[in-house]
């Protein structure tokens, strides 16, 4: 008997500036990811004790992050202790990957009700704090890739060396991000839940968007990542990115509830749209930033589907050299490429960035009546998820 992984509803908080000044920056990250679990709950009227499982992203496991945020969230938000929880890590795309296990654990019968998610307290937990300071890829990596692996700002400089990717179209795409996103605060309403703050402060909209951002602004910073090591290593690099083409820090927490058909039928649950496809490649770890090419092909070949036949395309905005990489192998229609903004504007807090994605892509499918949507994520050591989602 088969299924499907039907989506019911996916919702975000808003995203607060993440070098600790934003207004989510003195909300645990226990309590931001409750308060988006709670809101999940009450919108779609479901019996929390009736939960398989919670499987949250979060790629700095230290700290306040540490003691598996999804389950502590889920005891926060005051749900059955019997319902378990299970913390993801694959970087960047770490709750996409969350609701790639959760279509999977319902295609395969192992679930009816789960709910896939992330979070990333940016402000609490900084980047690369569960390091400690430690050589996270050991000798024989180091060896394989001699003279050693590069930071993804690095990464994405050599992508754009590659592809011919110059500042100003950086820059140029930087500022359409914070337009389009900066005209779609009205859009956002509906995908977006308050967060609470511990002074009674409540967050309603994203803090990251710029919207007075142009290209000419941009063009005035400095490049970030050029050293002389790295100069002499890189001739072909130009070092074009910037503060203000790259995603922002951020802190917020996003979440899905995905169910069987069965249970959607059993509890009268509206279905908003299906989990179409599904994939994960690996691709050089030292460009990093190029998996999503070739993931675009593996899950078009896999679901047997063209490109052109996508309504809404989401690929993150790490850097901006990887949308227009990705647009210069595809050549895509560029007005389907992240048309609510990305996370140059709206910012990529790691874990939740997947499900961010997620939930922007399946709201504008609503908004403009659109069928099926793509999502991309670029994630460390050179892999990429990739989400085909078909509104119902």
């Amino acid at each position: 008997m088969t299924t499907e992984a039907l989506i019911i509803d996916a919702l975000r908080t808003p995203t607060g500036r993440g070098r600790g000044s934003g207004a989510l920056a003195g909300v645990h990250p226990v309590d931001l990811l409750a308060q988006a679990l709670a809101a999940l709950v009450d919108r779609t009227g479901i019996d929390p004790g009736a939960v398989d499982d919670v499987l949250v992203g979060c790629v700095s496991q230290t700290g306040e992050q540490s003691a598996t945020p999804g389950r502590m969230a889920w005891l926060a938000a005051g749900y059955p202790a019997h319902v378990p929880a299970t913390t993801i890590d694959r970087k960047c795309g770490s709750s996409q990957q969350a609701v790639h296990f959760a279509a999977q654990g319902i295609l395969s019968g192992a679930y009816d009700i789960v709910i896939a998610g992330g979070v990333e307290s940016m402000s609490r937990v900084p980047m690369g704090s569960a390091r400690a300071g430690a050589d996270p890829f050991g000798p024989s990596v180091t060896a394989r890739y001699a003279p050693g692996l590069v930071p993804q700002g690095v990464a994405a400089e050599l992508v754009a060396a590659k592809y011919g990717i110059t500042r100003e179209a950086q820059d140029e795409y930087a500022a359409r991000s914070h337009r389009l996103a900066s005209a779609s605060a009205q859009a956002f309403e509906r995908e977006i839940v308050p967060a609470a703050t511990p002074d009674g402060t409540v967050l309603a909209q994203d803090e990251t968007v710029r919207p007075d951002t142009t290209a000419e602004r941009l063009a005035a910073l400095d490049p970030v990542f050029e050293t002389p090591e790295l100069s002499g290593r890189f001739p072909q690099v130009s070092w074009s990115v910037t503060a203000g083409n790259s995603s922002q820090l951020a802190d917020a927490a996003t979440v899905v509830l995905l169910v069987s058909e069965r249970k959607a039928r059993e509890l009268v649950l509206q279905p908003r749209a299906r989990v179409h496809a599904m994939a994960a490649v690996g691709d050089d770890p030292l460009l990093m930033l190029t998996a999503p090419i070739p993931a675009t092909e593996k899950i078009l070949a896999r679901s047997g589907m063209a490109l052109g036949q996508m309504d809404h395309i989401e690929i993150n905005e790490a850097f901006a050299p990887v949308p227009l990489a990705w647009q210069s192998h595809f050549n895509a229609d560029f007005d389907k490429v992240n048309p609510r903004g990305g996370a140059i504007a709206l910012g990529h807090p790691l874990g939740a960035s997947g499900t961010r994605l997620l939930t922007t892509m399946l709201h504008a499918l609503e908004d403009n009546g659109q069928r099926y949507g793509l999502q991309l994520m670029c994630e460390a050591g050179g892999m990429a998820n990739a989400t085909i989602i078909e509104r119902l």
